[in-house]
């Protein structure tokens, strides 16, 4: 057996084991960015479905034909979008967790309507407040919030968030979990591959995880 496949069953023992008294699945995205096809091959060979990429055109290349023949395979955006890689991204991606403007959010609305498509959505929110990361600030969220199920039409199905290097991640994912029951969603996208069962402790929907089941990119 691969051993990435190998790593994944470790980490879903991991969090089975975490998550036996919750009432809430938690699904593996697969972080595959830099990884060749070749190398995320047998994770699809074993049945995983979730897969995550940072970027655009990269995924478009690795992607594409291979959904064409596997429909059930889920790929989320979890990188950061730009306005002129919508059109590109709304066809592929099943996942958008980096929403966090009205400018984006107008284009992907636009570009749903010329597809046909419905992308589930995740807004990011800039949990720590930091200067150089993306995501709405918490106290705008709700205000944003409305604009994109109300003038926009999106579908709004959770959160998303990454934490501050170097800190405790647990204020962050509970601040997280009060942020998202304030405003009625239940999915929360937190935790990767150093804090992921904590993250799952508040409430995380969807982990992402590259290194831990892939390995260090080269």
């Amino acid at each position: 057996m691969h051993s990435s496949v190998i790593n994944l069953q470790d980490i879903q023992k991991e969090i089975h084991l975490k998550n036996k008294k919750k009432t809430f699945k938690t699904e593996i995205i697969a972080v595959s960015k830099t990884f060749s096809l070749e190398q995320i091959k047998p994770l699809i060979d074993y049945g995983h479905n979730h897969f995550g990429e940072n970027k655009v055109q990269e995924a478009v290349d690795k992607w594409k034909l291979i959904k064409k023949t596997n429909s059930n395979i889920n790929l989320h955006l979890i990188g950061k979008l730009q306005t002129n890689k919508v059109k590109y991204a709304v066809p592929l991606f099943d996942y958008i967790h980096s929403v966090d403007n009205e400018k984006l959010a107008e284009k992907i609305s636009i570009e749903e309507k010329k597809h046909r498509r419905k992308i589930k959505i995740f807004i990011q929110v800039n949990i720590g407040d930091e200067s150089q990361k993306n995501g709405i600030d918490p106290k705008l969220l709700r205000n944003f919030y409305k604009k994109c199920v109300d003038d926009m039409n999106l579908n709004v199905v959770g959160l998303m968030c990454i934490p501050p290097l170097n800190t405790d991640s647990k204020t962050y994912f509970n601040h997280m979990t009060v942020l998202a029951k304030d405003i009625g969603l239940t999915e929360l996208s937190m935790g990767m591959s150093s804090d992921y069962l904590d993250a799952i402790e508040y409430g995380a929907s969807f982990v992402r995880i590259g290194t831990k089941i892939f390995g260090n990119r080269s």
